[in-house]
């Protein structure tokens, strides 16, 4: 993985507006379209860290086609860890 220099890191407000925007728009933008679509601008640099950000943390994916998902919901995390369908077991060879 290729290390960046960051210029602009995002700030708690501009994380948090991006999550609702992802929330709100869920599955129905592409990266540049999700950010034309932001409620306040910001510049595309800070957008980006905010996105790995969001990736890296598993809050959010990314489909084949590249649009953005939420996939985040602490209320399920306990229903899904007792569901053994859900984890992959090791096959026996």
């Amino acid at each position: 993985m290729e290390i960046k220099q960051i210029r602009r890191y995002p700030r708690l407000d501009t994380v948090l507006m991006v999550e609702k925007a992802i929330q709100k728009f869920d599955g129905e933008f592409k990266k540049r379209a999700l950010w034309e679509n932001l409620p306040k601008k910001m510049m595309y640099q800070t957008f980006c860290v905010t996105i790995d950000y969001l990736l890296y943390s598993r809050k959010i994916s990314i489909d084949s086609e590249g649009k953005i998902g939420w996939i985040y919901y602490p209320e399920n995390r306990d229903d899904n860890i007792k569901n053994k369908e859900l984890f992959w077991s090791k096959s026996k060879k």
